[in-house]
C-alpha cells in the first residue's frame, strides 16, 4: 500500500512547446519568401514594374508574417528554442535582401546598407558573446527602428512603379518623404547601436565587479564552496 501524500511527487519544468507550430511555419514562409522577393526585385534590373508591385506586395506580406508570428507565439505560449533562433534570421535575411536588392537596382546609395547592415551584424555577434554575462532584450528604440526600416524600404519600392500614376510634384514629393524615413531609420539604426554597446560594456563591467568581489571576499565571510558558483546574471 503506498501511502505516500499525493502533493509529494516531484514538480516537473513544463516542457518546451513542439517547433512544429503556426508562428514557427510563418517564419520559415518568411525565410522562403526572400528568394521570391529578390527575383521579383531585380526582374529585368528593377524596371519591371508589373513584378516591382509584385515584388511590394511579398514584401509586405513576409514583414506581416513577423508580427503576426510573434502575436500568436506572445498568446498561446508557443515560444521555442527553433523560433528564437529562426525568427531573428528571417527578419535580417529580408531586410537584408532588400536593402541589397535596392542597392543594385540603383534606387539607393550603397553606403545605406553598408551602415545598416554592419550595424545589424555587429549587433547580432555582441549579443551572442554577450549571452553567458547576460541576455540583452529588444529596446523600444530597437522596435522603431525595424518599424522605420520597414517604411523606409516599402517606399522606395513603391516610387518608381508609383510614379506611372501620379504628378511629378506628387512623386518628388514622396521621393522626398521616403529619403526622410530611410534618414529617420539611419539615425536610430546608428543610435540604438551605440546604445547596445553601452549596455554590453556596462554589463560587462558589472560582471567584472561582481567576479572581482567574490574573489575578495573576507575570510569571516560564507565559505568557498556555498553553492554560488554563478558568476553572471541568471
Amino acid at each position: 500500500m503506498n501511502d505516500r501524500p499525493e502533493n509529494s511527487a516531484p514538480e516537473q519544468t513544463p516542457a518546451e512547446p513542439s517547433p512544429w507550430n503556426v508562428p514557427n511555419a510563418l517564419t520559415v514562409l518568411r525565410i522562403l519568401l526572400v528568394p521570391v522577393f529578390l527575383v521579383l526585385l531585380l526582374a529585368d534590373g528593377g524596371q519591371d514594374m508589373t513584378m516591382r508591385w509584385w515584388a511590394l506586395a511579398v514584401f509586405l506580406l513576409a514583414m506581416a508574417t513577423d508580427k503576426i508570428d510573434g502575436d500568436l507565439a506572445r498568446k498561446y505560449n508557443l515560444i521555442t528554442n527553433f523560433g528564437k533562433i529562426a525568427d531573428p534570421i528571417a527578419d535580417k535575411s529580408l531586410m537584408a535582401a532588400a536593402l541589397i536588392g535596392l542597392a543594385m537596382i540603383t534606387e539607393i546609395p550603397w553606403w545605406v546598407p553598408v551602415i545598416i547592415l554592419i550595424r545589424e551584424l555587429g549587433i547580432t555577434v555582441l549579443r551572442f558573446f554577450m549571452i553567458r554575462i547576460a541576455v540583452m532584450p529588444a529596446s523600444r528604440g530597437g522596435k522603431i527602428k525595424t518599424v522605420l526600416q520597414t517604411v523606409a524600404i516599402g517606399l522606395f519600392l513603391l516610387l518608381t512603379p508609383l510614379a506611372e500614376f501620379v504628378s511629378d510634384g506628387v512623386n518628388f514629393a514622396l521621393i522626398v518623404f521616403a529619403w526622410l524615413v530611410m534618414t529617420a531609420a539611419i539615425v536610430v539604426t546608428i543610435v540604438t547601436g551605440v546604445d547596445y554597446c553601452v549596455q554590453a560594456a556596462k554589463l560587462a563591467k558589472d560582471s567584472h565587479a561582481a567576479n572581482g568581489s567574490a574573489g575578495g571576499r573576507p575570510a569571516d565571510g560564507p565559505p568557498a564552496g556555498d553553492g554560488h558558483t554563478g558568476t553572471g546574471p541568471k
